[in-house]
């Protein structure tokens, strides 16, 4: 069983575009979706397509208009009454994939909900394999939520393994107090983490291979740090491997982070070792990277081609 938290689900409109986008001007759409999206949202509809056990809990009102939209995820669902409604997103993507995205903060988590939320993932994540926490926090959580969340889940017993990915604070508070076991940041997310920037020109496998390892096994228990078009980066405290993504026809990169941190916890389900879970993970994202809008790529959608893997 994978149990998934999204604290602060959004409802994704993803508009096409037949021309780069012309900021201030009016441009006609090709096509437009809309998904029930979410990061934790992301990670459990892929992992159930995939035949596994998923549950994602998050906070939902009764009248939310993305309730709607989430009974097409096909995901058992664990809400948590709240009074405010999911976000919107909106992501443009032009013709060459490349992508513009416009995040809202979401609506204020009270305490009260606060404290129901963290109840209900205690509760769901009993027997569980993987617990991940995922995305932004809404206002009124604060920055240490998923640090109180991982407490309370670990103070019972059979508590499972827990992976995060979030960015900026959450994710700066919940390496240095919450020692969750797998962390996935992208490169800008870990650069910001260690106060430090890529240079644009760098050779990313280089640049995150030492900002990764100063982070496990100390502060986390392994890093998945994906790379878009470059791959990713896994480090463990067994070792350190980088894979490149096979070609395709890139479409949006909305939810391919997701899709790879999915990959990465289904091959971990079948008992693979490092390596074939870091391939698992990278053709997941390139899938996802290769469907519109906030789609969950399913094994189907799996690229053919090869995933190189290789010790660092």
């Amino acid at each position: 069983m994978i149990v998934t938290l999204t604290a602060n689900p959004s409802l994704d409109r993803a508009v096409t575009l037949a021309a780069p986008l012309r900021p201030g001007e009016v441009q006609t759409a090709v096509s437009s979706r809309e998904d029930a999206g979410g990061k934790g949202i992301n990670v459990a509809r892929v992992v159930a397509r995939a035949g596994a056990p998923a549950v994602a809990v998050l906070p939902l009102a009764e009248d939310d208009p993305y309730a709607a939209v989430l009974t097409g995820a096909g995901v058992p669902l664990r809400p948590v009454p709240v009074r405010g409604h999911a976000r919107s997103n909106v992501t443009i993507v032009d013709p060459t994939g490349e992508t513009t995205k416009l995040n809202l903060l979401g609506a204020e988590l009270t305490a009260p909900e606060r404290r129901a939320l963290i109840a209900e993932v205690v509760a769901a994540s009993a027997g569980a394999r993987w617990l991940v926490l995922a995305g932004s926090l809404p206002p009124g959580a604060g920055d240490g939520f998923y640090v109180d969340v991982i407490r309370a889940v670990r103070a019972e017993a059979g508590a499972p393994l827990i992976a995060v990915d979030t960015s900026g604070a959450p994710l700066a508070a919940a390496v240095a107090d919450g020692a969750p076991d797998l962390i996935k940041p992208n490169e800008d997310e870990l650069a910001e983490l260690a106060g430090t920037t890529i240079p644009a020109d760098a050779d990313l496998v280089a640049a995150v291979l030492p900002l990764a390892r100063e982070l496990v096994p100390s502060r986390a228990g392994a890093a998945l740090v994906t790379l878009g078009g470059d791959g990713a980066v896994l480090v463990t405290s067994d070792g350190a491997w980088a894979g490149r993504p096979p070609a395709i026809r890139l479409v949006s990169t909305v939810g391919a982070g997701d899709s790879s941190l999915a990959g990465y916890l289904l091959a971990d389900l079948d008992g693979a070792a490092p390596d074939a879970r870091l391939r698992n993970s990278i053709r997941y994202g390139a899938a996802a990277a290769s469907l519109p809008g906030t789609q969950a790529p399913t094994h189907a959608d799996l690229p053919d081609g090869d995933v190189p893997i290789r010790p660092l």
